[in-house]
């Protein structure tokens, strides 16, 4: 196998098929392509789109300078920081 073989290929469209979806998800989704003036295809397609792109999770560099960058000196900070945040939702 030649490595451009493991290259993803680019343009290339795949067909993927979602079986045994429960009837309400199936008549939500519908109903949300309706809103955005599309097919089911398209709407599927643009939920899967979205979902690609969403950001990489953080590494745990990046959470331990988010953190330092909170100042915090105690758990009791911290733990405070994390009640609020889940309470806020």
């Amino acid at each position: 196998m030649l490595s451009s073989d493991l290259e993803p290929k680019r343009n290339r469209a795949v067909n993927l098929s979602i079986k045994n979806a429960p009837e309400d998800i199936v008549q939500r989704l519908r109903r949300r392509a309706e809103r955005h003036r599309r097919s089911l295809q398209g709407e599927l397609l643009a939920i899967i789109e979205a979902a690609a792109h969403e950001e990489a999770p953080a590494t745990p560099a990046e959470v331990l300078a988010q953190v330092r960058g909170l100042g915090l000196s105690t758990p009791a900070e911290a733990a405070d920081i994390i009640r609020a945040d889940r309470d806020g939702r």
